[in-house]
């Protein structure tokens, strides 16, 4: 069959406030154009992010059921932590709220000032707790991916040569090497097995321990077994052990590749920096059987990872990224190719090229989304990227609007929706303007920082 169901039936649904495009003005102004400002019950599809937003299934609610909440030893942690090491061999599972918790922990320890961390390209909360600590990030992915049009099949790939010449130049002051699978902030792109072995060779030849941010492993997983040579007649579960194989640690959002609402965790090999980092733990998220999480929360979290590799699911989640693009790319509307893992990504500054991108087109993009037809997403570029650690600011190397699919939430009725409203969007998109930012934290600041049009 050509067409591609959704594998699962829906058993709940919740409502969604229709609002008109004048309610929308208005709302956009009452935020001062930062979509994360507005309320969720006021935007028609919430593609603002896929971490946490996505539908349990009837399996995951009934495991909620059996969630024990004893502080210290409840048998929920122990199903979860069988759950992670199922998948990936780590010695100590360490549970947090959230994945950006295990990247505090983790940096709190290895960071500090004059340390450099290289990956294929560091989120916005990783590269955040990076600098809070005094590190500093630096991003190394093939030349590829900076390129939107690219067709290159692993564009989320390590570049090798320049992590070699990296770690010869800055070697005393790298602590570890990162690598995110996949490339969120470069389009959702995939990383490659092969590249994940030649990362985790380059950081043993020179002595570095080797994490990676693993929180949508099943995706990269998929985009190895149907784009790796070799590699088509393995199951995603072999392929998922091979990925973390190599590696000292990984860090972990379960909101996205273990179907949860909350959680995460870090994983080690090293007896020592666990001990350190469950010290940490007990600090700020809580005991090491729970972390910041109910019995309930760890009982999902296990039924979920052993959901999220199954193969039904991923060709649909797929192909549902691809269904978007490719009718996008058919409208003239620049993508991100070939399509990623959880999101659609436009290139807002090829597609508004009239607008600098110290003006930030993918803004102006994304509140031109949500006026027209009441869609949330993110800006992924400058306003995201832009702003240095000295404080100066510079155009990030791209310029995207990240439309994150939330799993098992939308349905291709929602698909078509986007779609038309990027076809009316193109009729208009040339009368679009620019913003300027008029108040901003020190970092992070597209999450609360408020916006004002050129010209208003």
């Amino acid at each position: 069959m050509k067409t591609i169901i959704e594998p699962f039936r829906i058993k709940a649904v919740e409502p969604i406030r229709m609002t008109t495009r004048d309610e929308r003005r208005v709302l956009l102004k009452d935020a001062q154009y930062n979509l994360f400002a507005l309320k969720s019950d006021d935007v028609l599809i919430d593609l603002l992010t896929d971490s946490g937003t996505g539908a349990m299934s009837a399996a995951q609610w009934a495991a909620v059921m059996q969630g024990d909440e004893s502080y210290a030893g409840s048998p929920s942690f122990y199903r979860f932590e069988a759950a992670v090491k199922n998948l990936m061999p780590f010695r100590h599972v360490i549970p947090t709220h959230q994945g950006r918790a295990a990247e505090a922990i983790l940096f709190s320890i290895l960071g500090g000032a004059g340390k450099n961390i290289p990956s294929n390209t560091h989120f916005d909360t990783t590269r955040g707790n990076i600098e809070a600590s005094g590190a500093h990030g630096h991003d190394l992915v093939i030349a590829e991916g900076k390129d939107p049009a690219s067709d290159h099949p692993f564009k989320g790939n390590m570049d090798l040569d320049r992590l070699d010449a990296y770690l010869q130049e800055h070697g005393d002051s790298v602590p570890c090497v990162m690598l995110t699978i996949t490339n969120n902030a470069g389009g959702g792109q995939p990383v490659s097995l092969e590249n994940i072995r030649g990362t985790a060779a380059l950081a043993k030849k020179y002595g570095k321990p080797f994490f990676i941010d693993g929180c949508r492993f099943a995706e990269n997983a998929w985009f190895i077994k149907t784009r790796e040579a070799g590699q088509g007649d393995r199951s995603i579960p072999e392929i998922v052990r091979d990925c973390f194989a190599d590696a000292d640690g990984m860090t972990m959002s379960a909101k996205k590749d273990a179907f949860g609402n909350i959680g995460g965790w870090l994983a080690l090999n090293d007896d020592d920096l666990a001990d350190e980092a469950r010290t940490h733990l007990i600090r700020t998220e809580g005991f090491p059987t729970y972390g910041g999480l109910s019995g309930r929360d760890l009982d999902a979290l296990a039924q979920g990872l052993s959901e999220i590799v199954d193969e039904d699911y991923l060709r649909y989640r797929i192909r549902t990224n691809a269904y978007i693009i490719e009718r996008l790319d058919a409208l003239g509307v620049p993508v991100v190719k070939p399509a990623g893992g959880h999101a659609v990504f436009v290139d807002a500054r090829a597609w508004l090229s009239h607008i600098p991108p110290t003006a930030y087109p993918g803004q102006a993009l994304a509140v031109a989304l949500y006026e027209l037809g009441g869609i949330r997403s993110c800006e992924i570029g400058t306003v995201m990227f832009g702003r240095q650690p000295d404080g100066s600011e510079v155009p990030a190397a791209m310029d995207l609007v990240r439309l994150a699919i939330p799993r098992r939430t939308y349905t291709q009725s929602h698909a078509d929706y986007m779609i038309e409203v990027f076809e009316e969007l193109a009729a208009i998109k040339d009368t679009l303007t620019g913003f300027t930012i008029t108040k901003e934290p020190k970092q992070l600041r597209h999450f609360t920082c408020a916006f004002s049009p050129l010209g208003a």
